[in-house]
């Protein structure tokens, strides 16, 4: 996987994003928060929201990405979403995860240049979003 190296605005996006699942975190509820950098440099941020039906549950960097659209955006940059632990867990530091799988297909077909930041193996990177979905499927 090809990584580049992470600037000071990719850090602002991380602790935009810490930001946002603290504020607005509660148990069942809303345990992931993502923030994404649009190319007109305006950062937007969600949390996800959880639904008893696992199906029903609307990610957060889905949920970014429609505000974002919402808001007359067009272009993104980079994106970026952190997991609060639920309460009992032992570990209660936030991480940086990686999109799932249907985020991955949807910020591609938005902005398929768009930079993921993740954490592997406890270290930050930063990749593009197409190293996380190679021979996506297009028309």
């Amino acid at each position: 996987m090809k990584t580049y190296h992470l600037t000071p605005r990719d850090f602002q996006l991380i602790d935009e994003a810490k930001r946002k699942i603290t504020l607005l975190y509660e148990e069942d509820k809303h345990h992931v928060g993502a923030a994404l950098h649009t190319e007109s440099d305006n950062i937007v941020s969600a949390v996800h929201i959880e639904a008893y039906i696992g199906r029903v549950t609307v990610c957060a960097e889905a949920i970014a990405i429609g505000s974002a659209i919402s808001s007359g955006e067009s272009g993104f940059d980079t994106i970026v979403a952190v997991r609060h632990p639920h309460s009992d867990e032992e570990n209660q530091q936030l991480k940086i995860v990686s999109p799932c799988g249907m985020c991955r297909e949807l910020i591609f077909d938005y902005s398929p240049a768009c930079f993921v930041i993740l954490e592997i193996d406890e270290k930050l990177q930063k990749t593009k979003i197409e190293e996380l979905l190679p021979l996506k499927y297009t028309r």
